[in-house]
């Protein structure tokens, strides 16, 4: 293997972990009470966010808008995301991603008492390395499932 041949590879494997980081980060915001300024720091000016049956916010002001309404509305709070099983595929200075995901929250139901939630789906992700750094170009959370666990009241007994 030449020098360049391996130059390439170790090129792609650094892109690669900068790509899960960049993930990484973007989860770690959202289990932060859905951090606004973390959040769109990650995207480029330009980016889209969107989640299947929630919401499309395209640019900076409408993902921190968005996420401000998230972190303040009381709907999900203590978040984990978990990511799985990446592909991704880098093309130069674009890539792309695919993540199974699953998130477990807890939230305010209707009657003002904490509910668990769950959320099972995938994630379609785009990015684009801007001064050497890569961001996010569009983040598409794909919601397969997301409902709340039962309540011991109403699990089903034997």
């Amino acid at each position: 293997m030449t020098d360049a041949e391996i130059l390439k590879r170790l090129q792609r494997l650094e892109d690669r972990e900068a790509i899960c980081e960049l993930k990484a980060q973007y989860c770690a915001a959202c289990d932060d009470d859905h951090n606004p300024d973390t959040v769109v720091s990650l995207f480029v000016a330009d980016g889209t966010w969107k989640a299947t049956d929630i919401a499309v916010c395209t640019g900076h002001a409408e993902i921190h808008a968005f996420m401000t309404g998230m972190g303040t509305s009381g709907r999900i709070r203590n978040s984990a995301h978990m990511v799985m099983n990446p592909e991704i595929t880098i093309d130069g200075d674009r890539a792309t991603g695919k993540w199974r995901f699953m998130m477990m929250y807890a939230g305010n139901a209707p009657d003002k008492t904490i509910q668990y939630f769950r959320i099972i789906g995938l994630y379609e992700d785009e990015f684009i390395r801007r001064d050497g750094k890569w961001l996010f170009s569009s983040l598409h959370a794909i919601v397969e499932e997301n409902d709340a666990y039962p309540t011991e009241a109403s699990r089903l007994d034997g």
